[in-house]
C-alpha cells in the first residue's frame, strides 16, 4: 500500500512536537506582530508556531549539511560560505498572503542563535505599476500571475540564493495601492529569506520554445500554504474591507479613500463585487491548485486558528 504524501496531524499532536522550545515573545510583541482581523494569541504561537521554528530549524542545519556534503564530494569543501561561516540562504516560501504568518516566523526563527539574519520579502513589491496594468488591460487581473514582474521576482529570489552582497526589491504602498517610486527594499546575505505572497508556489510557464523554465518556488528549501475553506476567506475579505473602511482607508491618500464616503452598504457591495471577479476567480484558478506543492499545509477554522496541519513526508 503506497504511503500518503502528507502526514496529518491533530493540533495536539503537532503541538507536542515541540518538545522543550522556549517561548521567545511576550503578548505584548504577539500582538504587535498580529495583522487585522487575525485571531492570533500566545497559545496559538505555542502550540502551532514553535514546533514550526523547531522544524525549520531542524530543516536548515541539514540543508547546510547536504550543501557541504556535496561541496565536499566536489572536492570544494568549504565553497559557498564567507568568513562567518553561512552558506546559500534557506529560503521560505508563505502562500495565499498570510503576513501575520510570515512575521511570526521571522520573529521566532531570528530568536535561534543559529540563523540571526531573517529578512521578509512580500511579493507585492512585484506587481507591475498601475500606470502599466492599466496599459495593459489588467487592472481588473491585479493579484493573478500575470499582473506581477515574474521575471523580476524570479531574478530577485535567484540573486539571493546565489548568496549576493546585496539584492534589491522594489516597495509596495497599500496605501496608494501601487510601488513606490524610487523606493527600494535591499536584502544582505540574510541567513533566512522569506518570501510571502499569493502565487509564489505557482509553477512555471512553458517558454515560447516549449523549454520549461525555473519558477520561483524552485529555489525554495520549505514552504508553507495557509489553508481555508473558501466561505471562510470570504468573510474576512468582508470583515478586513469593513475595518479598513474604518481605519487606513480613512487616510486621503488611500486609494480606497471614496470608499468611505459612500453608505457602508455600497461600499460592501464594491467588495463583495471584487471578491466574485478577482479575488475568489484567482484563488480557484491559480492560488488553491498549488496547495499540494507545499511542504507544509496550515488548515485554518473559521475562527483563524489552525486546526491541523499536514506536513508532506521526505
Amino acid at each position: 500500500m503506497p504511503t500518503k504524501p502528507y502526514a496529518d496531524l491533530s493540533r495536539a499532536e503537532w503541538s507536542a512536537l515541540r518538545e522543550r522550545t522556549p517561548l521567545p515573545l511576550t503578548a505584548a510583541e504577539v500582538e504587535e506582530l498580529r495583522g487585522l482581523g487575525d485571531a492570533v494569541d500566545l497559545d496559538e504561537v505555542r502550540e502551532i508556531f514553535l514546533p514550526l521554528s523547531r522544524l525549520l530549524n531542524l530543516y536548515v542545519a541539514a540543508t547546510h549539511g547536504l550543501r557541504d556534503a556535496v561541496n565536499t564530494f566536489l572536492g570544494d569543501a568549504g565553497r559557498g560560505r564567507d568568513g562567518g561561516g553561512r552558506g546559500a540562504p534557506f529560503v521560505i516560501g508563505v502562500a495565499v498572503g498570510k503576513s501575520t504568518v510570515s512575521r511570526l516566523l521571522r520573529a521566532l526563527l531570528a530568536r535561534w542563535p543559529e540563523h540571526p539574519r531573517v529578512e521578509l520579502v512580500t511579493t507585492d513589491g512585484f506587481l507591475l505599476p498601475t500606470a502599466e496594468l492599466r496599459e495593459r488591460g489588467l487592472m481588473s487581473r491585479k493579484g493573478f500571475p500575470e499582473s506581477y514582474d515574474r521575471r523580476a521576482l524570479l531574478s530577485f529570489v535567484a540573486d539571493v540564493k546565489a548568496g549576493k552582497p546585496e539584492v534589491t526589491a522594489p516597495v509596495y504602498s497599500h496605501l496608494v495601492y501601487d510601488r513606490v517610486p524610487g523606493e527600494q527594499l535591499t536584502v544582505r546575505r540574510p541567513d533566512i529569506l522569506i518570501l510571502e505572497g499569493l502565487n509564489v508556489l505557482q509553477p512555471a510557464l512553458p517558454g515560447r520554445d516549449g523549454r520549461t523554465r525555473l519558477a520561483v518556488a524552485d529555489h525554495f528549501d520549505f514552504s508553507v500554504y495557509v489553508d481555508a475553506r473558501t466561505s471562510d476567506i470570504e468573510t474576512w475579505y468582508l470583515q478586513r474591507f469593513r475595518a479598513l473602511r474604518e481605519t487606513a482607508f480613512q487616510d486621503p491618500r488611500s486609494y480606497f479613500h471614496r470608499y468611505t464616503r459612500v453608505p457602508e452598504e455600497e461600499a460592501l457591495e464594491y467588495a463583495r463585487h471584487t471578491w466574485r471577479t478577482v479575488n475568489e476567480p484567482n484563488l480557484r484558478e491559480n492560488i488553491a491548485p498549488t496547495r499540494g506543492r507545499a511542504t507544509l499545509q496550515l488548515h485554518k477554522g473559521a475562527d483563524h486558528r489552525v486546526r491541523r496541519l499536514s506536513l508532506r513526508r521526505l
